[in-house]
């Protein structure tokens, strides 16, 4: 375990050239070794949270205008006394007071550690602490509602009061122990019946949208796939609204998958443009990406299963899968605009499963394309209120809540003792602490601190 009594020192901004680059310090001494460099006020005996404009001096020689940032601890983000130095953006000026930070006594901080400190010093719990490497990574509108909704501690209150609530039972269930000679009831198994009916539509509820947020956090892969020349890299720039990969009337144009990113709706969608997909072929280099096609197409969430209208029937140029197959797909009729609406719809009316008809040249039903990608992985659950599960170690812990609470559920209706029936609902309390923190392991936080960046 580090060190979580001596100050340390990171660039909190990102890395290269900008106009402002932020080194943070924090510990006993942030202020103090923030003093030592700066020549200015006295930031020692200033109030906290205040700004002050001045110099950092390397002995006699200026390395930059500086405004510095007081803030005492327990009214900081750590909860120590924190220092911010905010200078001008150059890599050279930013590791040159960095230096100077660690001569006078600092230790560079690990991927983490000042969130670290707040979770260790009480600022914040661990799915708040979570939540805030889910801010920073948040790359959708979705995603980043979903951060600050935990980092506003709305599932911290959800846990909260389900641990309030099975502590309260659980008290009474342990205080009938000691009366057990005299065979007398505190806890209403009626009301138990009906508070485990609450907590597990609860934890259901939570652990069913894991789902959502992982599509939420991650985005979703979708593969778009077709025999050569049916438009699938027309169809890719298209969507993004560009020409990102290259168009030609020449069959087997793309040899390579090309992944571009597309946010429809604050959903983030992973577009893979594949190589064409035909049954013979000779050369080596198409063959390659033909395979890594099919790979692609294997692990992708959704598939665009496109196929040009003038040419052989879809179900002649890949597997359709049928009605009892778990893959997501849409099945995509291109060059619409040559062939006509009604003929096409005419031409293909027996082929399974409803077909979209598109110009991916003339970004005709385009839109509509993007309405079906979006429905086909939110199905109106974006506009579920409350908490959102986005975590695998969340979603993992609450398998075990939910396991728990069938077994005290089990336990009553078998007519267990009580002291067994207290065991479940203790290893219940244990997996709802491992979320927020309050049950943990040095091991444990050190993973979950490791995937911070450095500075936060």
């Amino acid at each position: 375990m580090l060190n979580l009594t001596d100050t340390i020192v990171a660039i909190a901004t990102p890395p290269g050239e900008g106009a402002i680059g932020i080194i943070r310090l924090s510990g006993n001494e942030a202020i103090a070794i923030a003093d030592n460099i700066f020549s200015g006020k006295d930031l020692t005996q200033q109030p906290s949270h205040t700004l002050h404009f001045g110099k950092i001096m390397d002995g006699g020689a200026v390395i930059d205008e500086v405004v510095v940032s007081i803030y005492k601890g327990p009214k900081s983000y750590t909860g120590e006394d924190v220092a911010e130095i905010s200078c001008h953006g150059s890599g050279f000026v930013l590791e040159q007071v960095i230096n100077l930070c660690m001569a006078q006594g600092a230790r560079m901080a690990k991927p983490g550690e000042f969130t670290l400190r707040a979770f260790l010093n009480g600022k914040l719990d661990l799915t708040q602490a979570e939540a805030v490497a889910d801010l920073i990574a948040s790359q959708s509108g979705t995603a980043h509602k979903a951060a600050i909704h935990n980092l506003r501690g709305g599932f911290s209150e959800d846990l909260k009061d389900m641990r309030e609530q099975l502590i309260r039972f659980s008290a009474l269930i342990e205080l009938e122990l000691d009366f057990s000679e005299e065979d007398v009831e505190f806890a209403d198994r009626t009301q138990f019946y009906e508070l485990l009916d609450r907590l597990t539509f609860t934890t259901q509820q939570l652990v069913n949208s894991f789902s959502l947020g992982n599509v939420i956090k991650n985005g979703v892969k979708v593969a778009i796939i077709g025999r050569p020349n049916a438009g699938k890299s027309t169809l890719l720039n298209a969507l993004l609204n560009e020409e990102r990969a290259i168009v030609s009337e020449i069959a087997g144009t793309t040899r390579d998958t090309i992944e571009e990113t597309l946010n429809i709706n604050g959903i983030l969608f992973r577009l893979i443009d594949t190589a064409g997909i035909r049954e013979h072929s000779i050369d080596v280099i198409e063959l390659q990406g033909m395979e890594r096609s099919m790979d692609a197409m294997n692990k992708a969430d959704i598939v665009i299963y496109l196929f040009d209208l003038l040419n052989t029937p879809p179900n002649s140029q890949f597997p359709i899968p049928n009605s009892d197959s778990n893959i997501k797909y849409l099945l995509v009729g291109n060059k619409v605009d040559e062939m006509g609406i009604d003929e096409a719809r005419s031409a293909f009316k027996d082929i399974d499963g409803n077909i979209l008809f598109i110009s991916a040249k003339n970004k005709e039903n385009i839109h509509q394309l993007k309405e079906a990608l979006y429905g086909l992985v939110v199905d109106g659950g974006i506009k579920q209120e409350g908490t959102i599960i986005t975590n695998a170690r969340h979603y993992g812990a609450l398998q075990q809540v939910l396991k728990s609470l069938n077994e005290i559920r089990s336990g009553l209706d078998n007519l267990i003792s009580g002291d067994l029936i207290s065991l479940d609902i203790r290893t219940c309390l244990h997996y709802l602490g491992e979320i927020t923190g309050e049950v943990t392991t040095e091991d444990k936080l050190d993973y979950i601190f490791s995937k911070f960046c450095i500075g936060k």
